[in-house]
């Protein structure tokens, strides 16, 4: 499967019609966006817009610039728009797991009843599919790693590294800190990345 992901845009058209030029070009079979589109929710319908006439499964979350009940509601006037917090999207032999938000924080107590319920999700589909696939997508980096350095010391957060340790999926997306853009790492078998604005493609 070939994925693009791309995050923290913050409503740079600019960059979006790069972005939208990419995707047309290389035709992944999914587009993934964690977070922080818009400078706090301006123009998040344009964006969808253009997003959802690329007739791709896009799955998005809300980032620091978005609220949850934001994104949602604009998600549900496109068909090809997929809101993925706290739910999980199968294509093919993969799944995708989403939690948005964050960033600001070591621990996040919120995500633990969502990583119990990904759990229970994870074991049914892996009954279902002997090799499935599993990507990871948030808008905080987990802790202790190269996406979540900042003058010196780690600002990510222990919760979702603690789920990656557990759950090992193939692929974890990420955004929020920009000064980590393109920058990747490894949690166990787990590949990191944050994708930065301009995005990057992955094949699994």
């Amino acid at each position: 499967m070939k994925i693009f992901a791309f995050v923290d845009l913050h409503g740079d058209a600019g960059v979006f019609k790069k972005v939208l030029a990419k995707i047309k070009k290389e035709k992944p079979d999914i587009v993934l966006c964690p977070g922080d589109l818009t400078v706090f929710g301006n123009q998040l319908d344009y964006f969808f817009k253009e997003l959802n006439n690329l007739r791709l499964p896009v799955l998005v979350l809300h980032g620091n610039h978005e609220t949850n009940e934001l994104i949602d509601k604009a998600s549900k006037k496109y068909p090809h728009i997929i809101n993925l917090h706290e739910k999980h999207f199968h294509l093919g032999k993969v799944v995708f797991f989403g939690y948005g938000g964050g960033g600001f924080a070591l621990t996040n107590p919120k995500f633990e009843p969502v990583g119990r319920k990904f759990e229970l999700q994870l074991q049914k589909l892996k009954k279902m599919y002997e090799e499935l696939k599993v990507v990871f997508m948030t808008h905080a980096p987990p802790h202790n790693t190269k996406l979540d350095e900042i003058h010196g010391s780690s600002a990510g957060c222990k919760t979702l590294r603690k789920f990656i340790e557990k759950f090992q999926p193939n692929l974890a997306i990420c955004g929020h800190l920009h000064e980590n853009e393109g920058k990747e790492d490894k949690i166990g078998k787990t590949r990191l990345v944050n994708p930065g604005w301009n995005g990057m493609f992955f094949d699994l």
